[in-house]
This record gives C-alpha cells, structure tokens and sequence, in this order.
C-alpha cells in the first residue's frame, strides 16, 4: 500500500495557483518535504489531512480517498502545525489527551495515552505544569506528543526543530528518526533545515511554485557526482584553477577550495598531472561530497532553466 497518492491535483488561491496538477506516489517511511517559501508545502499537507479541497485531482492518503473520508483520515494522521498552536492554560496532560479525545479516543484511555506519550518526549516530570510556563523547546515537545497521541499512521511534522537550540534540535531529530521504529508509523518532515532531513530522511520531495520537481529516494538526490572532485592547494588558489581551466577542467571556486570537473573519461590523476606540468602543488583532491543543499538548489536551478527554456520556445 502507497502511504501518499496524488493524481493531477490542483489548487487555486483566485489566481494563484498553490498546486499546479501535482501527481506523485510516496511510499512509506521518513519523508523530507522541502521546498522555498511560498512553494505550496503548507497547501499540500491540509490537503493531505482534508483541510482544503482542491479544485481538480484526487488525493489518497493510506489507501484512503480523502474526499469520501476525511475524518477517517485524520484519525491516522498525527499533525504538528507550525508556530506555538498550544493552549497556554492547559496542563501538558491535559492539552495531549484532550488531542486524544479529539482522535476518538475515551477520555481514560486519551489520559493513559497522554501520560504514556509525555514520558517518550520527555515531559514526563512536566506533565502537570501549564504549557504557558513552558520554554520554547518544551512546547515543541508538548505539540509533538499531542500529534502522536492517537497512534497514528503517519505524521506530519511542520518546522519541528523551528526555535529550538542545538541540543533541543538533536533530541527532537532522534524523537524524528525513534518513531517509525518504535510504532511503524510514517513520517513527513516539512522544514528548510536540510540537514536534518539528511539526519532523518529516506526519502525526499522537493516542490517550487507548486510543482513537485522531485520525489523519491534521498540516496540518489545527494550521490557525488562522476568525474567532480573538491581539490586543494598550497597558498594562493587562482594559479591552480587557471591551470585546471587550461587543461580543459570546468573550475568553480569557493573559499580556497576548488571545485574541479575534470574532461569526459578523466580522473583526479589528470588534476594531478595538470598541477605538476603547471609547477602547482596539490594538498588535497577527493571525489565531491554532495549535500542535500548543493542538490537541492541543483535541482531548483534545474527547474527554472527548463522553465525558461520552455518560455522562450
């Protein structure tokens, strides 16, 4: 069974198009949502749990269609919105199992599962303190146990590390990547912190003025790529990358270190012939290492050539 599917969905603003006939397929596990401000993730998570109807497509959400069955879907979703979506005069017990209440559960069971959640996010001692005595890092995890509290099937997770120091941020990161192996649930990580969904994710989604321009697996997204290698020298690095340039390299510099694709069927030995001919010493030289952010902004740039190239056909 899928966990997401979407066939050509649309959805309008006037004449904004938020969603632009998305069609995709996820399956599950730990799911990266990414994309620039205003790229339509916010439309496409209440889409996804029901909140909004789009004008055109249909969406299926664990084998469920959510238009015929909303309420049903958003009784095995788990949501934490962004921004401080707390009740500050609730205790943290009584804020996550009125969320319980509101999954259906009865009320003494909603308090048995609230108890239960509040001691995995670590509010256990805190339980029965008021959410508005709450650091920002405590409300996080209140809002984050209010989400898990109905055992869902898949969790939807809006900006989870926003605001959080270093340390607040790793201990909600291993909460992130703990969850689908401890309850075989799914999860959506919607952030524009890469790194941690290079921490936390298998698979990723990039979307950008409302089109999904990937979805897939994270592995092949951030693979170095053939015959680009990160390469350094002693001193002063313009002498070497004309060097490199001359030889027939494509030579992008970024501080001192240089980001070197050598000519088709070459390997960094030609860098290193390159540099001997030129009289230039090499201290370094590795295959590139590509990050998610290097992907990413690849795959927006990516994007807006074929966008642009389309327009002037």
């Amino acid at each position: 069974m899928a966990l997401i599917e979407l066939e050509g969905v649309e959805k309008r603003y006037g004449e904004l198009r938020a969603l632009k006939g998305v069609t995709l397929k996820l399956e599950p596990g730990r799911i990266g949502l990414l994309g620039p401000n205003g790229a339509g993730k916010s439309t496409l998570l209440k889409t996804l749990l029901g909140l909004l109807t789009p004008d055109h497509g249909s969406v299926k959400v664990l084998d469920l269609d959510v238009a015929r069955s909303p309420f049903e879907v958003r009784a095995r979703i788990g949501y934490m919105p962004e921004g401080d979506s707390v009740i500050p005069e609730l205790t943290a017990l009584q804020f996550t199992s009125l969320a319980g209440e509101l999954c259906g559960l009865p009320k003494r069971e909603a308090i048995g599962r609230a108890h239960q959640v509040l001691h995995y996010v670590g509010l256990g001692e805190a339980r029965y303190r008021k959410l508005g005595s709450f650091s920002t890092g405590m409300r996080q995890r209140a809002r984050l146990a209010q989400a898990l509290v109905g055992d869902p099937k898949l969790l939807l997770l809006d900006e989870p590390t926003s605001g959080l120091d270093p340390r607040g941020r790793d201990e909600m990161l291993a909460l992130i990547v703990d969850i689908p192996q401890r309850t075989g649930a799914s999860v959506i990580l919607s952030t524009h912190i890469l790194p941690d969904v290079e921490k936390t994710c298998d698979q990723v989604m990039v979307i950008a003025g409302g089109e999904v321009l990937y979805a897939g697996a994270l592995a092949p997204l951030v693979a170095s790529e053939e015959g680009v290698f990160e390469v350094r020298g002693k001193g002063e690095p313009d002498s070497l990358k004309t060097a490199l340039e001359v030889g027939g390299c494509v030579v992008t510099r970024d501080g001192s270190t240089l980001e070197v694709r050598v000519p088709s069927g070459k390997d960094a030995r030609f860098i290193l012939e390159l540099a001997i001919t030129s009289g230039q010493q090499v201290r370094h030289v590795a295959p590139l290492t590509k990050t998610l952010e290097r992907a990413f902004i690849q795959t927006l740039e990516k994007a807006g050539a074929a966008a642009a190239e389309g327009a002037s056909a």
